[in-house]
């Protein structure tokens, strides 16, 4: 299944930053930003989860982070 979020991340140093925590998750099969989209996309690909942990991840960090449904 493919998550689709709404970001404040809006640069390859702000991806270099997350891409540990990222990584860490172990349900998250692949993930990409689109920072030329107007809305800083993150896709994830994975099975189902709770949004909420990418949520809440991006927002520890200093980003804010709401899926797009």
């Amino acid at each position: 299944m493919v998550y689709v979020f709404k970001t404040s991340v809006k640069s390859k140093a702000s991806i270099k930053k997350l891409a540990p925590e990222l990584e860490k998750l172990s349900f998250v099969e692949k993930w990409n930003f689109d920072l030329h989209d107007c809305d800083n996309i993150l896709r994830i690909e994975a099975p189902e989860f709770d949004t909420k942990i990418i949520c809440g991840l991006l927002k520890s960090l200093g980003y804010s982070c709401v899926e797009l449904l």
